[in-house]
């Protein structure tokens, strides 16, 4: 555990702000298409036109909105009474550390597979409410197990159906379309590979963490539960803000259609109808539904809206980088050295790992794949490897280092009380588990 401690400070004290790793890493970009990209871009102000370019590329401005309106509204389902009634239920009979860390892992597993900013608040609030449980109850508990437990579904989002990568390349028009064309989510993430991962994942995460609250040291804490705050002399126009009826009218006709463009239209089949649109349009419905009338949904909203700065910040960065990448030829050049080190059998393999560490600078599935997926794609069409495994390699590894890059744990800290060195350990196991199942995986299939 000390190593563990000795990591989390190290990551503490040595890594900057995510939004200063991007500023960086566009200075690195640029200074490698000045000296080693085509000759046609040996030019100061050719290759800010290059970033200009790709910092306002309406593709990526509106996958980027896509992206924050996945998180935000992720976040405000996990704030819903009814989400909240289920959590308190299951709170109950979490009387120990190890049913604790096992219930709330695969919770957290199953709800982040199917949305990670729901998963991310879900996981976060699922923590907290069972540290108040033990804590009222006097029941001992390895908080910072828990802890971890609630941040578990990081390592499994991008392999879910709100995954960045694979749900942009289903979606028509995307950036890469001219490349590798529209790639159904049934290649990918309803794949025969990346179910049996899924279903690997659920049955031993919750065995391992179960076990883990079997072998480590539980003790007595305090965490005082929070109150919301309701609102109170409802006059006038403001009785439209609160009117249960008018919320769910509205809810329910976009979950109606929803329903009709999943199970009417014919592309059902096909799945194709699993876009980052018809994830947030569903997403929309519910939440306004369950929170029951407009003003709770809104102070959702405005409660979630602090985590999706990074994206509003940081992606068009990431886009200007891409952006110089993308028309100076530092992409083929990268895909060409991607090569000259792979083959059919280690390219997933270095595809993984590789995305491993891009995400230790860049921990934005999204601006990750903005970055990095053009490399990957172009590389395995000259290997002749398959396109939508390529891109889970790249999702799988994007994923696995959230265990050890805090930037996404901020929410769950800020929730918990929780310190990063706290989890640490235990989400570094899960990590290396995790590992071993995600190469096992690419390799088998």
């Amino acid at each position: 555990m000390s190593i563990s401690n000795k990591f989390g400070d190290f990551i503490k004290n040595n890594l900057p702000a995510p939004f200063t790793i991007a500023v960086i890493l566009s200075f690195i970009t640029f200074l490698l298409a000045y000296f080693i990209a085509e000759e046609q871009s040996n030019s100061f102000f050719k290759i800010l036109t290059f970033w200009e370019k790709g910092l306002w590329d309406n593709q990526l401005t509106v996958f980027a909105m896509q992206m924050m309106l996945m998180l935000v509204l992720g976040h405000c389902l996990a704030l819903s009474n009814p989400v909240e009634k289920v959590i308190n239920r299951v709170t109950s009979i979490c009387n120990n550390t190890s049913t604790a860390a096992a219930l709330v892992t695969l919770s957290t597993l199953i709800v982040s597979l199917f949305n990670w900013g729901l998963g991310l608040i879900f996981g976060a609030i699922f923590a907290r409410k069972v540290g108040e449980h033990a804590s009222k109850n006097n029941i001992k508990l390895n908080y910072p197990l828990i802890g971890a437990a609630g941040y578990s579904g990081l390592m499994v989002w991008h392999g879910g159906i709100s995954g960045s990568a694979p749900i942009k390349i289903a979606e028509k028009g995307h950036f890469l379309e001219s490349k590798m064309g529209v790639i159904s989510q049934s290649e990918t993430v309803f794949s025969l590979m990346n179910l049996t991962i899924s279903i690997f994942l659920i049955i031993i995460l919750p065995s391992l963490m179960y076990f883990l609250g079997k072998k480590t040291e539980s003790k007595k804490i305090s965490l005082i539960s929070e109150k919301k705050v309701s609102a109170e002399n409802v006059i006038g126009a403001e009785k439209l803000d609160h009117s249960k009826t008018l919320a769910r009218i509205f809810g329910s006709i976009i979950l109606i259609y929803c329903f009709y463009k999943a199970f009417i239209l014919p592309d059902k089949i096909s799945l194709n109808f699993i876009n980052p649109n018809f994830i947030n349009l569903f997403l929309l419905g519910l939440c306004i539904f369950l929170h029951n009338n407009f003003f709770s949904f809104i102070n959702s909203v405005n409660s979630a809206i602090k985590g999706a700065s990074g994206i509003l910040i940081q992606f068009p960065l990431y886009f200007g980088i891409m952006g110089i990448m993308k028309y100076s030829g530092m992409i083929e050049i990268m895909s060409d050295l991607f090569i000259l080190i792979s083959n059919q059998f280690t390219f997933p393999i270095f595809t993984f790992l590789s995305a491993g560490i891009v995400n230790i600078f860049v921990p934005s599935g999204g601006g990750q794949w903005a970055v990095q997926g053009p490399i990957i794609i172009e590389a395995a069409m000259k290997i002749g490897y398959s396109i939508p495994k390529s891109v889970m390699a790249l999702a799988y590894g994007d994923q696995i280092t959230n265990m050890l890059q805090p930037f996404w744990a901020l929410p769950l800290l800020g929730i918990t009380g929780l310190k990063a060195k706290d989890i640490l350990p235990y989400t570094l196991i899960l990590m290396m588990v995790g590992t071993i199942i995600f190469i096992s995986g690419l390799l088998l299939f």
